[in-house]
């Protein structure tokens, strides 16, 4: 593990790494935010933020505004990078925004070749909070939330394992990848063109398979431009109403898909997941 950046902000750290992943076979990047006081007498919760296409591990330090809180709240935040990347790892061979680097919709890829590198799902599960938790001054209670393509990996990990994050969140997700464009194209390339194996990674039908018990909280702007095409919010709530899950759904007139939209609520979830890890 690396270190490539250190600032100083709200009396934490924002800290940039870089470490040979064993499970995506590449180098990988993360930044975590500790707040002060964080110590090993100490140690602080964490939330696990997934960013969207195209982004890295920095949009949402830079851009959401969340350190702020975060450092009085006491808790940490690690955000990942959205893709294995490197000379070595396929991209789209059209160079598309939408698959290969950046876009890593946050999958164990099966179909080659992006089945040696593209294992995200075990990367943000696995890995990297066992790495997290052995070097820094954490402790292993944990939420998730995330962005788009994120938000769509935030509630699949979050429903898919209940017993290891206390709660879930996301902004603006891509709610039912099996029938959207974007998933349409990413599920078939890294998974098959099997639709059954695209299950396991779809909120809207892992939502509808059967209740769900982790606190759940949604956010999405009605001038979104992807609303319609891309993201279909309302299959969660079908999908909720027909689990009988609880799951909160906030619609905001006039915001959109961008970070102006997520600086504008983050707050709002960081007192949601700290008020499950017992913080408020």
């Amino acid at each position: 593990m690396k270190l490539v950046g250190e600032n100083r902000v709200f009396g934490g750290r924002h800290l940039r790494y870089t470490h040979s992943s064993e499970t995506t076979h590449c180098e990988m990047t993360f930044a975590l935010f500790l707040p002060p006081f964080a110590s090993a007498e100490k140690p602080v919760p964490v939330l696990y933020w997934l960013s969207g296409l195209t982004c890295t591990d920095q949009n949402f330090m830079q851009k959401a505004g969340a350190m702020k809180l975060a450092a009085e709240l006491g808790m940490a935040i690690v955000a990942p990078d959205t893709s294995p990347r490197g000379d070595d790892v396929p991209d789209d061979e059209n160079g598309a925004y939408d698959f290969g680097h950046g876009a890593g919709f946050y999958v164990n890829a099966t179909q080659a070749p992006w089945d040696k590198h593209y294992k995200m799902y075990s990367y943000i599960t696995e890995e990297l909070p066992a790495l997290i938790e052995r070097e820094f001054p954490v402790t292993k209670e944990k939420a998730i939330s995330g962005h788009s393509m994120g938000g769509h990996g935030a509630l699949v990990i979050g429903m898919r394992n209940p017993n290891k994050y206390v709660s879930v969140s996301a902004f603006s997700p891509i709610a039912n990848p099996s029938d959207c464009p974007w998933g349409e194209k990413a599920l078939s390339r890294y998974l098959g063109e099997d639709k059954t194996a695209w299950e396991d990674y779809d909120a809207s039908l892992l939502l509808a398979s059967k209740a769900h018990y982790i606190p759940m909280l949604v956010e999405q702007g009605t001038k979104d431009e992807f609303l319609q095409d891309q993201l279909k919010p309302q299959s969660l709530v079908h999908a909720a109403q027909r689990s009988e899950t609880q799951l909160t759904l906030n619609m905001h007139e006039g915001y959109d898909h961008s970070y102006y939209f997520i600086a504008s609520f983050i707050e709002e979830h960081l007192e949601f997941h700290a008020g499950h890890m017992g913080l408020i």
